[in-house]
């Protein structure tokens, strides 16, 4: 999978990741799983499976306050409610993209103007990136 190669060459990759338990969702992880092993601690999680953008926010601010950066593996149309939610700055011509579709296995990379997990909240984020995986082919 392309963007585990892509997740596992920035400087900023998360060392957690909550994963729905569907199996789907744990197939995308597993080359995700390889490409970080080193640094990484999964938590497959029963209540991310079709979770709504409310209450994906509610698990974030679960996340321990120690905890520098996370990835979340679920499902539209949460994630993609939740992603658009967050931002309110980045590149015009990516925001757009965000807002038109989240594709399946896309990684959208945010950055956080929060003091703590608890803080996050819409519009507290910048895009930083998204990538596609047919972008990367």
């Amino acid at each position: 999978m392309q963007i585990a190669g892509a997740l596992s060459r920035r400087e900023d990759a998360p060392g957690l990741v909550l994963c729905s338990s569907a199996r789907r969702t744990q197939q995308t992880l597993e080359p995700i799983r390889a490409a970080l092993a080193s640094r990484l601690r999964v938590q497959i999680e029963r209540d991310l499976y079709l979770a709504s953008a409310e209450a994906l926010l509610a698990r974030i601010a679960k996340i321990a306050e120690r905890e520098p950066g996370a990835l979340l593996i679920g499902h539209n149309p949460g994630l993609h409610e939740l992603a658009v939610s967050l931002v309110s700055r980045g590149s015009r011509d990516e925001l757009a993209r965000l807002r038109a579709k989240l594709p399946t296995a896309a990684l959208v990379v945010l950055e956080l103007d929060a003091a703590s997990w608890r803080d996050v909240e819409p519009g507290c984020g910048r895009l930083v990136e998204l990538l596609l995986p047919r972008e990367l082919e």
